[in-house]
């Protein structure tokens, strides 16, 4: 095999309680991604669409995961890669997740599949690292693995995946404007209250417990964050309108999504779900605000060779 084409999936991070721990996998919002081989060594990016993207290698989040991945393996030949963008960078949905873990998935299709999934996201943090300044694996572990994912701990690396409960939906709402990981980042305190900390690991606590049990009614109580939605969500227009009608309309819970400017609801079935898209819609409408919606199932499987 000298060429493959993967699809690279959209992922929600953080999922209110969890942040930098937590994520899930998208079913039908992605990007792809084609990898070949070259008999010249190194890693060139010849094509970027639907993104204004840096091709040079070391400032492109690909080009940067996959040499991490280089570093550990010896190959007889080089990469080019080709990337069609259909998440937004700066919309909270994975953006640079896709990228970078895309590139690894693939090169490792190519390379006779030397590592693991799980053993890929480490690779893939990188270009989380150059995207964001900090290397997470929320978005690049349920990228690579699908469904949920725990990342237990990043040093040494352990992520727990999680499958989804049958009837879960996710409801994703993206207003067209950028909010840079970093820029939400910086409006963070470097310390919380004790009493917030116990709220939150309860709350992180419930929702896996949830996800194991599908208790559709643990999981809603459970999508609660004390400490990083309050910060964030001033920087969102609409926020707290959007979060009241996913709720009226039978959302489990409401939230951020990664670092924003997107927000998600949970929802048990599809016609709960995308009434709870009118209602996001019917907000956005009023105050003339153009988006994206997305309603879709839990992807399972992660990354996918097309």
């Amino acid at each position: 095999m000298n060429e493959v084409k993967v699809f690279c999936p959209a992922t929600i991070a953080n999922l209110s309680c969890g942040f930098d721990v937590l994520g899930l996998c998208l079913d039908n919002v992605g990007d792809e991604m084609i990898v070949r081989k070259t008999a010249e060594k190194g890693i060139r990016i010849t094509k970027i669409e639907g993104a204004n993207l840096p091709l040079e290698t070391e400032k492109n989040v690909s080009g940067v995961a996959l040499l991490a991945m280089l570093e550990e393996v010896d190959a007889d030949f080089g990469f080019e890669i080709e990337i069609y963008k259909h998440i937004k960078a700066g919309s909270g949905i994975g953006s640079s997740a896709a990228s970078s873990a895309g590139a690894v998935f693939a090169a490792n299709e190519l390379l006779g599949r030397p590592f693991s999934r799980k053993e890929l996201v480490k690779f893939a943090m990188q270009g989380e690292k150059l995207a964001s300044g900090n290397a997470h694996a929320d978005n690049v572990a349920p990228a690579l693995l699908g469904g949920f994912t725990l990342v237990r701990s990043s040093n040494p690396l352990d992520i727990i995946k999680i499958d989804s409960p049958d009837e879960l939906y996710a409801t994703v709402i993206h207003p067209q404007i950028e909010l840079k990981t970093s820029d939400a980042r910086s409006v963070l305190k470097q310390t919380v209250s004790l009493k917030s900390a116990i709220t939150q690991w309860g709350n992180v606590g419930g929702l896996v417990a949830g996800l194991y049990t599908q208790d559709y009614d643990l999981i809603g109580r459970s999508l609660h964050d004390e400490i990083v939605e309050p910060l964030r969500s001033v920087l969102i227009p609409g926020f707290d309108l959007i979060k009241q009608s996913a709720l009226e309309n039978g959302a489990l819970g409401s939230g951020i999504s990664g670092s924003g400017p997107s927000i998600f609801a949970l929802s048990r079935g599809k016609e709960t779900a995308e009434k709870i898209a009118k209602g996001m819609t019917a907000v956005y409408d009023e105050i003339n605000l153009p988006y994206e919606i997305h309603v879709c199932k839990v992807n399972d499987t992660g990354m996918k060779v097309i």
